[in-house]
């Protein structure tokens, strides 16, 4: 069967079949009940995402669909890649509709991927399309969607405002100026976009020449001569306090693993030396380097209360040719099998015995670490908080069906899955909300089957609530937004 054949033979409606209708997911009689009596109409606290912030602030109103779905969606980049479509309809230099005409082509062939169910779901939520897509419906969605986003109604705002968003909360570099969170603040708008601190960059040690430059750059907004590792921590601090005075609660670090090398002052500051007369560091120094930045993070975070998170795990940049051609963040990324448990337990233990152990979220990429990951969590739990130290919800290639059921069950069995504090989207995309509906589906199915099996008692008054506390109120509180 070729492509056309087969994709005419999805071409189906929701009148037909039992695909995406109001009991998606749902599969049993207590598991709707759950969704549609307690979590369906619950706001969304987006506590972490990469959507930029001058669109919100500007109110950006796109031009057509593939603008708002297609830029920068290394997810979707990936599996059009995989289909055989070249790459000038990927990141190139092809028109938006000639981008969005191989989506559509690929779509059909996404069976089981969960780009398929977010595709839908999110033709469904925002632009109200029942229809499979596909080559034969193509410049007709493109032309119905593209026309609603065209009218007031579909601006970036007025798109939170559809999903019931809460808060977002954005990933921001310390040089970041935060003009466009100011903006959102000034204008009244009542969704709250606060920033969070990620300072990736600023530990770049194993890349000399960009951290240089950044160096370079910090100098400059702050206004002062760095010239030691002191020097360099005292430019810091001044923006993450900038970034408290702006409405940060949130830190975030995207790393390998955790860096949990014992080093003495002395020692940093002679690689900082180092740093600054361009000299290659050995292995050692740079995680030695990062370790001391890190902790130092985590001090600063714990003094202002804030929610520090890491996501551990994701092996970059794997393709050097494309990585030189396109840059990073273009999906050419995977799954990494590094050692995370001893670094880990070695950095919290340290910040736990001086008292300065702040809120955390660990995320996790690769499955093989989810109990490890439900394990770490419990050992420095201390009753101060509920859910202090938390294992987060299924990342990047985790955050579909199967890797959110498999953290979800690690942490039932090995802590407590009642002060989770949910999900979040991860996304550069303002259509990607519904993926917080496709975590309180699997969720409320869950609790459902082992209602079904006897399992679980039949209490849908508190298991409702428990239900609500994951999808909303625990992340409410923790956060104290």
């Amino acid at each position: 069967m070729n492509q056309v054949s087969v994709a005419a033979s999805l071409q189906v409606t929701n009148s037909s079949n039992k695909f995406l209708d109001e009991n998606f997911l749902l599969q049993s009689k207590t598991a709707r009940q759950l969704y549609h009596d307690f979590a369906r109409h619950l706001p969304i606290i987006d506590y972490h995402n990469h959507l930029p912030p001058e669109q919100i602030a500007r109110d950006h109103q796109f031009e057509n669909i593939a603008q708002v779905w297609l830029y920068g969606d290394h997810y979707k980049w990936r599996a059009m890649r995989t289909n055989g479509v070249p790459e000038a309809y990927c990141t190139g230099g092809k028109s938006d509709w000639e981008k969005f005409e191989q989506w559509a082509a690929t779509v059909p062939y996404t069976l089981r991927n969960p780009l398929y169910h977010w595709t839908h779901l999110e033709l469904q939520r925002y632009f109200d399309v029942h229809e499979i897509l596909s080559p034969q419906n193509a410049r007709e969605v493109y032309e119905k969607c593209t026309a609603l986003l065209q009218t007031p109604e579909y601006s970036v705002r007025n798109l939170l405002r559809k999903m019931n968003v809460e808060t977002v909360c954005t990933t921001d570099d310390p040089l970041d100026s935060l003009e466009h969170h100011q903006k959102c603040k000034q204008d009244g708008f009542e969704i709250k976009v606060r920033p969070a601190f990620r300072p990736d960059k600023a530990m770049q040690a194993e890349n000399g020449e960009a951290l240089l430059g950044y160096i370079q750059k910090l100098e400059a907004i702050t206004q002062t001569s760095i010239s030691s590792y002191q020097t360099y921590l005292t430019a810091l601090k001044t923006r993450h306090d900038y970034f408290a005075q702006n409405g940060c609660a949130v830190s975030d670090h995207g790393l390998e693993q955790m860096y949990a090398e014992d080093y003495t002052e002395a020692e940093i500051e002679r690689i900082f030396a180092k740093i600054l007369n361009q000299q290659t560091l050995p292995e050692k120094e740079v995680w030695q380097f990062k370790s001391a930045l890190l902790f130092q993070f985590a001090l600063w975070d714990h003094e202002k209360g804030w929610v520090q998170q890491y996501h551990l795990g994701a092996l970059r940049n794997n393709n050097p040719r494309m990585l030189r051609q396109l840059g990073p963040d273009t999906g050419w990324d995977s799954i990494g099998d590094f050692r995370q448990a001893q670094a880990l337990a070695k950095f919290l233990a340290r910040l736990d015995s001086e008292d300065c152990l702040a809120k955390t979220i660990l995320y996790n990429l690769n499955p093989a670490d989810n109990e490890l990951m439900a394990t770490m969590v419990g050992n420095y739990n201390d009753g101060s908080v509920p859910g202090k130290i938390q294992f987060g919800s299924g990342w990047w290639f985790l955050d579909q069906k199967d890797g959110m059921v498999k953290q979800i069950n690690a942490l039932s069995n090995m802590g407590l899955l009642s002060r989770f504090v949910g999900m979040l989207t991860d996304s550069r995309s303002f259509l990607s909300f519904p993926r917080h509906e496709y975590f309180r589906r699997i969720l409320c199915n869950l609790f459902g089957e082992d209602v079904e099996n006897g399992e679980l008692p039949a209490d849908l008054a508190w298991m409702g609530k428990v239900v609500q506390d994951i999808c909303y109120h625990n992340a409410k509180n923790y956060f104290q937004f």
